[in-house]
């Protein structure tokens, strides 16, 4: 007894967390992040103009998401300025020029906002010919939030026909809402994610992150 008191993370044993556990913390930072997407009139009106292109499947996700949570676990009270809104969407048979009028399209919706907007059926095609790279074509939406830099940026949003949000998750929403930048090795290499971490001065942004070091 004495021994356990004296050192009491010693041969503990570990709390198993059950799957119905896990999922009442996933549904919990969902329900969380619906509130704050329905806080902010700039999300919702990108979202509504996002709606009205009739994309079969799509989001808004990244940076757009990843400030609004951390802004507000900062305690902040006006918003980060976000470089752009990145809309993702998935179709395999649409043309490679659809993203630029699509982007256009949205700018006369909303100029307020600069827009990106890219088709992940054709990401695999981008890095062939920017990168000089082989990589396999995506399968889903899903599939390319899957391969985003860092996990908590793995996220996405998007607004049904009843005005109801859906969340795009593919990792969850733990590394987001509990502050933590870890790299996500299904696409990204170690010094891409390093950079962005550095560039996008996520420490200054917000002090309260944990940035994990590969």
């Amino acid at each position: 007894m004495i021994r356990d008191m004296l050192f009491p993370h010693i041969n503990q044993p570990e709390i198993p967390v059950s799957g119905e556990m896990m999922a009442n913390v996933r549904a919990g930072y969902e329900q969380r992040l619906c509130d704050l997407v329905e806080s902010s009139e700039q999300l919702m009106a990108a979202l509504r103009a996002v709606r009205c292109l009739g994309l079969p499947s799509w989001c808004i996700g990244a940076g757009a998401i990843r400030s609004l949570v951390w802004d507000n676990l900062h305690g902040f009270q006006a918003p980060s300025n976000v470089d752009d809104v990145d809309v993702a969407y998935f179709d395999a048979e649409a043309p490679p020029a659809l993203d630029a009028e699509l982007q256009e399209r949205l700018h006369l919706l909303l100029p307020s906002l600069t827009w990106e907007v890219t088709n992940q059926a054709r990401v695999h095609e981008w890095f062939a010919k920017a990168l000089g790279q082989v990589v396999s074509p995506l399968a889903s939406l899903d599939d390319g939030l899957a391969t985003w830099p860092e996990f908590a940026t793995c996220v996405g949003i998007y607004l049904d026909g009843d005005e109801s949000l859906k969340v795009i998750a593919p990792y969850g929403l733990n590394d987001l809402f509990e502050l933590r930048v870890r790299h996500n090795p299904r696409r990204a290499s170690v010094s891409t994610f390093m950079h962005r971490v550095n560039s996008k001065r996520f420490s200054h942004r917000w002090p309260r992150l944990l940035i994990c070091t590969p």
